[in-house]
């Protein structure tokens, strides 16, 4: 069996626990180097990491000959350009959620990878987490009968004055960025999910508004969407909300599951007045099952079920339902 040797773009935050171990811990894969703009904070990773070398240019992990695979991990604003610059240079890919800022842009990064040759991957590893995979496995098995419809909601308090100290933003809510702010930048895990369970969105239907005027991406969301097997949902995200909380709902002819795709409160599944819990221990590093599923692939023992082609339906649906918002202005 082949060791799938990675390379990483951007050793930020994400990386520290919930993806970086991952690719060393993962059988069969080996972290070689990582890169980052601020040299000493690609050194300082390194060292941490047990990472045997570093860099300040990301052009020495696309072009290094030692390095099968690359994780891009930088802001999604840049995940277009490293892409592609991967898929020429013959590099497998995995990319951080969202994929790019627009549709088109991940249209373009499927098909560069394909004419390359190469895999194209995306950080959307909720589909290889236990949790998820319990309520998929409930899904499958019948539990709640002929699946009807799906209800989620999702509440978040504003930034914290310690974040918006000085007159910045949170780079998820700041314009300059990108106008879907937390919508665009979180909920994609959310369809996304939706997506694995019940195959593609073919309409939807959202009314993004901006109620607290902090900022100027929109702070509150609703839409509605129908699943190509017939299936109908709905969502309500409110980013200024008083409280924390979320919630996902199915709903079938035989009974309901709960799940929080989020916070991961134990699974509920209903039936009748027959209620069962699922308590579902999370993985130390949450990227790590899908992480496995790629250098799988890449071996040709498995596959990985998180490709460009189902992160561009995410991509389309957030782009639909966010299409008609008016930047909010005070």
């Amino acid at each position: 069996m082949k060791t799938i040797r990675w390379g990483i773009i951007g050793c930020g935050d994400v990386t520290e626990i919930k993806s970086g171990p991952g690719f060393s811990k993962a059988d069969n894969s080996t972290l070689i180097a990582v890169m980052r703009r601020n040299a000493a904070l690609a050194e300082d990773y390194a060292r941490r990491h047990g990472v045997p070398r570093w860099h300040a240019d990301a052009e020495a992990i696309i072009a290094a000959d030692d390095i099968d695979a690359v994780y891009i991990a930088t802001r999604p604003d840049t995940h277009h350009d490293y892409v592609l610059r991967c898929a020429a240079a013959g590099k497998a890919v995995y990319v951080e959620k969202p994929m790019a800022t627009t549709y088109a842009q991940c249209v373009e990064m499927v098909i560069a990878c394909r004419t390359h040759g190469v895999p194209l991957f995306v950080a959307y590893y909720r589909r290889a987490m236990p949790y998820l995979l319990k309520v998929k496995a409930l899904l499958d098995e019948g539990a709640i009968g002929r699946v009807c419809a799906v209800a989620t909601r999702y509440f978040d308090r504003l930034p914290g004055p310690a974040e918006m100290a000085g007159g910045r933003l949170p780079w998820r809510v700041d314009p300059s960025f990108c106008s879907g702010g937390i919508f665009f930048d979180t909920i994609c895990h959310n369809v996304d999910i939706l997506d694995f369970f019940f195959g593609p969105i073919a309409e939807a239907k959202g009314f993004p508004a901006n109620r607290a005027r902090v900022y100027s991406p929109p702070d509150t969301v609703t839409a509605s969407y129908a699943f190509s097997s017939g299936i109908c949902g709905t969502g309500v995200w409110c980013f200024a909300a008083d409280r924390i909380g979320e919630v996902t709902e199915i709903t079938g002819t035989e009974g309901s599951i709960a799940f929080h795709p989020f916070t991961f409160e134990p699974i509920r599944l209903t039936r009748g007045d027959d209620v069962t819990e699922f308590p579902i221990v999370n993985p130390p590093h949450v990227q790590q099952p899908l992480i496995q599923t790629i250098v799988d692939e890449m071996n040709g023992v498995g596959a990985c079920p998180s490709h460009g082609e189902s992160a561009a339906r995410a991509a389309w649906v957030i782009e639909t339902i966010l299409k008609d918002y008016t930047p909010a202005t005070n």
